[in-house]
């Protein structure tokens, strides 16, 4: 094995475990939601707050973490989320108030908002633009995955919610060191050697050279597509039980949604890689809105199993392919701020 095929073969194994660590938080709080509604007295109310406030950090912690990488390097500010949202998803197991809750999911939020751009443009600058889709896809695939490991602890640990933050926080303040170790700085992000080439302004690097018309199409698919992806995450567990389904039901139905959604984050790498950009963003949306029709429709479990399995393929799918389109749109001396700027 060349030096080259080394080095991509460790960035993408590296920020795979990281995308696995980062789904498993990801879904923490949906899958112990019912420990910390009766741990903390929440009512729906107040457990829709828990939920904003791990999406809200996301927002600043994506748009920020890529803006700061594109000027000094990728690994440093991945390094910084994996070990901020470690400790703060620790911190959740231990918190003992509602406010603190809220302070400890909203940091949690941020770290893991600061990680993912920084993976996208790392996978995306380890390869050749021919294999740019799939190595994008095999490292989001570990996002789904890291939900239904989620989904299986909790199965088993449904008594002790705070295992799952535990788990959740101790595992990637063990990866952070390996990473410093192990993983490579991006060379694109190496070479740029000039000052001018870091110091664009945010504005010129999101809507300069004639990238406006990109810039806003992917804002808007982004929105969309995460506003599902993030609410099918924290909500379908407490919507199934809400609707009669069992506590194990309702964690089977969410870890075939996250197993359909491995599938359809390689499914979507694959299909970017052979087929047309167009024609792959409008399969994946339209199995994406057939999926999510099934789920409110769906009665009795096996039809609703079958209805979650597809939408975790189609809405992960639909996320993958914007995160693939994302990178080649901007150079690399923005690539960051670009991509971070679409997931918030």
């Amino acid at each position: 094995m060349n030096s080259l095929l080394r080095r991509s073969t460790l960035t993408i194994v590296l920020c795979f475990i990281v995308a696995l660590i980062e789904g498993f938080d990801l879904q923490a709080a949906g899958t112990a939601a019912a420990g910390l509604r009766q741990t903390f007295a929440l009512d729906p109310k107040m457990m829709g707050w828990v939920f904003s406030a791990g999406i809200i950090g996301l927002l600043p912690g994506a748009f920020f973490g890529g803006w700061i990488a594109d000027r000094i390097g990728r690994k440093k500010i991945l390094v910084s989320a994996v070990l901020l949202f470690g400790v703060f998803s620790l911190s959740t197991a231990y918190v003992e108030s509602f406010s603190g809750l809220l302070l400890v999911r909203f940091m949690t939020g941020l770290g893991l908002g600061a990680a993912l751009p920084n993976l996208i443009a790392l996978c995306a600058e380890a390869v050749s633009e021919r294999h740019r889709g799939l190595a994008i896809s095999v490292m989001y695939a570990g996002v789904p995955l890291g939900g239904a490991l989620a989904a299986v602890v909790a199965m088993f640990t449904s008594e002790h919610w705070q295992t799952t933050f535990i788990i959740g926080g101790l595992v990637p303040l063990l990866v952070a060191p390996l990473m410093i170790l192990l993983l490579p700085e991006s060379s694109a992000f190496k070479q740029q050697t000039t000052a001018d080439s870091v110091r664009h302004s945010s504005v010129t690097a999101l809507f300069g050279e004639g990238r406006a018309r990109t810039t806003l199409a992917l804002w808007l698919g982004y929105f969309f597509t995460l506003t599902v992806m993030y609410m099918l995450l924290n909500w379908l567990p407490s919507l199934l039980i809400g609707q009669g389904f069992s506590k194990p039901q309702a964690g089977m139905v969410q870890m075939l949604f996250n197993i359909g959604g491995a599938l359809g984050s390689l499914l979507g790498g694959l299909l970017l890689d052979r087929c047309n950009g167009i024609k792959v963003v409008l399969f994946v949306y339209a199995g994406l809105l057939a999926a999510l029709a099934g789920v409110g429709l769906s009665v009795g479990i096996v039809p609703m199993a079958i209805a979650g399995f597809a939408a975790g393929v189609f809405v992960i799918a639909a996320q993958l392919v914007l995160y693939a389109l994302a990178p080649p749109s901007y150079p690399t001396s923005v690539r960051a701020t670009g991509v971070g700027a679409a997931v918030a």
